[in-house]
């Protein structure tokens, strides 16, 4: 399975009216992780419906691998490009297995049963998530977490070349969280990952993309965005950043108790 490249150019998105997203130019090379993180309301979870082709950007183009997903019927696109996003979570009168053989439709002609490839399919991704033994419980009677694994299981057995995740750690404990986040880097493909927890962003993203107010505000490697500076200035917290003293990746350590008032750098930085 090859990873595909991704580039978004330029992105706007108007909803009622509002540009929520301007002028956003964000790209992931085949096998990266690209983080999108920000404050909430700055237009992640908009982004990345452009990104995968929900909502239709009033300027700008998304292109995989040389081509403007405009141009690709809805089938063709998702057998390059898988989403879990943060309302994806219905109450499906299914088991596990079901909901998970959901990401099996983009290969197969209507009506048309899974076979013995679709069924190992299925099974190997709720393993890659912890999930196996869910298999065959009721979805509608999971916690949030299984609940949560079973549909980054549904996106993995579209067998993506794409993956992209909003908020992908909602509900899950730390042991998740961690694995979770590996997957993408495990499998090899590209992934665009939003994320509020800035110290998971550090250690799983190649790439970090700061939103704020629709607008980009930096990117690049986790050491050169995550710094005091423009935690300060676009989340408005203050905070020490260092070397994390296992993995040597950003560590954010915040002073809750502290407040930023006149902090030297935050006009500059924006």
């Amino acid at each position: 399975m090859r990873a595909v490249r991704l580039a978004a150019e330029n992105v706007s998105v108007c909803l009622d009216g509002r540009r929520v997203v301007d002028a956003v130019s964000l790209s992931a090379e085949p096998g990266q992780v690209v983080g999108v993180v920000g404050p909430n309301g700055c237009g992640k979870s908009t982004l990345l419906r452009a990104l995968v082709g929900i909502l239709k950007p009033a300027a700008g183009q998304v292109v995989l691998d040389g081509v403007d997903i405009a141009t690709l019927g809805i089938r063709e696109l998702a057998r390059t490009v898988a989403t879990v996003l943060q309302d994806g979570a219905s109450d499906f009168d299914l088991r596990a297995h079901d909901v998970v053989a959901m990401g099996r439709a983009p290969f197969k002609r209507m009506f048309q049963r899974d076979d013995c490839a679709d069924e190992a399919i299925v099974k190997q991704s709720l393993e890659l998530v912890g999930g196996g033994h869910l298999m065959r419980q009721p979805f509608a009677l999971m916690s949030g977490g299984e609940r949560q694994r079973v549909l980054i299981a549904r996106a993995l057995a579209q067998q993506p070349r794409l993956l992209v995740l909003d908020e992908p750690t909602n509900h899950l404990d730390i042991r998740h969280q961690f694995d979770a986040l590996a997957l993408p880097r495990r499998l090899g493909i590209t992934a665009v990952i939003a994320l509020h927890d800035l110290n998971l962003a550090a250690h799983y993203c190649d790439v970090i993309h700061v939103l704020d107010r629709g607008r980009s505000v930096c990117s690049g490697p986790p050491e050169q965005v995550l710094t005091p500076e423009m935690l300060a200035a676009v989340y408005g917290v203050v905070c020490t950043v260092g070397p994390h003293p296992v993995t040597g990746r950003p560590q954010v350590s915040f002073d809750p108790d502290a407040a930023v008032g006149d902090f030297p750098a935050q006009q500059s930085f924006l």
